[in-house]
């Protein structure tokens, strides 16, 4: 029988199937990410990490190496990770279990599917198909590093097989499911704080739909490219990429709702108020029952539920300085969102829609209902808390160090309790700071 892990560095890397050449591997990419190609970066040697692992270390290694470390696993410190992993915790065994389950059935799938030759099995590629469907649809409950991850595994297993059919109906659906997965990882990359990253992986994302017609992923990657560009002070571009995903055939309601949003935000940031209300409007008024391949059947974040619209067009409502209607819109988010099932709740909906409102009552002068709207901000893991929500609760930061709350308790107490929010947040920890800070400009 196996050992219990030492540390809790040893538990994840067991819980994340990484060996000593995975982890070498993935710990000089991360050095790489956050120092650069330095002849000086921190490595691991292959008896260093045993030492790690196996409870070896006196004291922590240099800081360099705890923050590699910490960004590779957020929301854990490098004094947890070499600490012995926690004893309290019975959701483990059936943890490891279902991972080392998941992975022995495809395990066992690939080794039935390995006599093929110029194709392969149609069981396959479904198999395939449902894994991304299944990440696409639990994205909302794992933290965006997580679902990183998993998309790119899913991307390079899709590419493997891509490389063993010639089969051009087999081609195709591959490549779709291909876009898929970079949009996925596109979102994933932005909620994180990668900008230039995610824009390139939605442009990939744009050619595979491009490449096999496949519009609704065209404009889901182009609606992508819109929210990427007005995050990064670029309102024009984003307003063009949403009218051309709004051009394109073959895309369902639920997509052009999106699509609307986001165009409605991009006329908010212009200053456009009459176009951002239209847009607002048309948002709204999909009542249609026109459906899609993306949107609709796979859904999960490809999807845009009545709440996360409410969140959108309440942030856009702020844009406008529409405190009355911002108010409204992330109130409805709010009680849409409680009448979902709990494992069905998004925390970046929950979080976001919480902010705006905080915001909302403040313009105002509402100081006492934004911090009663803020509580569920403060119980958002730190591994949760991505792009969306830093940027919406720094904008809340900065508008409380206007002078008028100088010297107020109140304001100064959530000045810091969104200070301390925002410095854990994988946005601030992994990703350049340079455009959330232009964000906030």
């Amino acid at each position: 029988m196996r050992n219990a892990p030492r540390t809790l560095l040893a538990k994840l890397c067991d819980r994340d199937n990484l060996t000593y050449r995975r982890f070498d591997e993935k710990f000089s990419q991360t050095a790489v990410r956050l120092f650069g190609h330095m002849p000086n970066n921190p490595t691991c040697g292959e008896t260093q990490f045993r030492r790690w692992t196996g409870g070896k270390l006196a004291g922590l290694p240099g800081p360099e190496t705890c923050q590699i470390l910490e960004a590779m696993w957020p929301g854990y410190t490098a004094a947890q990770l070499f600490d012995a992993p926690p004893a309290d915790d019975p959701q483990a065994p059936a943890f490891d279990l279902e991972e080392r389950v998941q992975m022995t059935a495809r395990e066992a799938h690939d080794g039935a599917d390995a006599t093929a030759a110029a194709s392969i099995s149609d069981n396959t590629i479904d198999e395939l198909r449902d894994r991304v469907v299944s990440l696409a649809r639990r994205y909302h409950g794992i933290p965006a590093a997580q679902a990183y991850e998993a998309a790119d595994d899913l991307r390079r297993e899709v590419e493997r097989h891509r490389d063993r059919t010639q089969i051009p109906v087999q081609q195709q659906t591959l490549m779709i499911l291909n876009g898929q997965t970079a949009a996925l990882l596109a979102v994933a990359a932005f909620d994180l704080g990668y900008f230039p990253s995610a824009r390139t992986l939605a442009r990939t994302a744009a050619v595979y739909g491009e490449s096999t017609r496949f519009t609704p992923l065209q404009a889901y990657a182009d609606g992508t490219l819109a929210y990427i560009a007005y995050h990064s002070g670029e309102p024009r571009e984003a307003l063009e990429k949403a009218q051309r995903a709004l051009s394109y055939s073959g895309i369902g309601d639920i997509a052009q709702r999106r699509l609307h949003a986001i165009a409605a935000r991009a006329y908010a940031h212009l200053g456009d108020v009459a176009s951002a209300r239209q847009a607002i409007q048309l948002s709204e008024d999909g009542g249609g029952e026109a459906r899609d391949d993306l949107h609709d059947v796979v859904g999960g974040e490809f999807g845009f539920s009545e709440e996360r619209l409410a969140m959108s067009n309440s942030t856009t409502a702020l844009l406008m300085g529409d405190a009355e209607q911002a108010e409204v819109e992330a109130g409805r988010a709010l009680i849409l969102l409680g009448e979902r099932a709990e494992n069905e709740q998004s925390t970046h909906v929950r979080a976001g829609a919480a902010a705006d409102l905080a915001h909302a009552r403040l313009l105002s002068d509402n100081v006492e209902g934004a911090a009663a709207a803020l509580t569920p901000i403060w119980e958002v893991p730190p591994e949760e808390r991505n792009t969306g929500i830093v940027v919406r609760t720094a904008r809340i930061g900065r508008h409380l160090a206007a002078p008028r709350y100088h010297g107020a308790q109140v304001p100064m107490e959530l000045r810091e309790q969104i200070e301390e929010f925002t410095r854990v947040s994988p946005p601030y920890r992994l990703g350049p700071t340079v455009p959330l800070l232009a964000i906030g400009s």
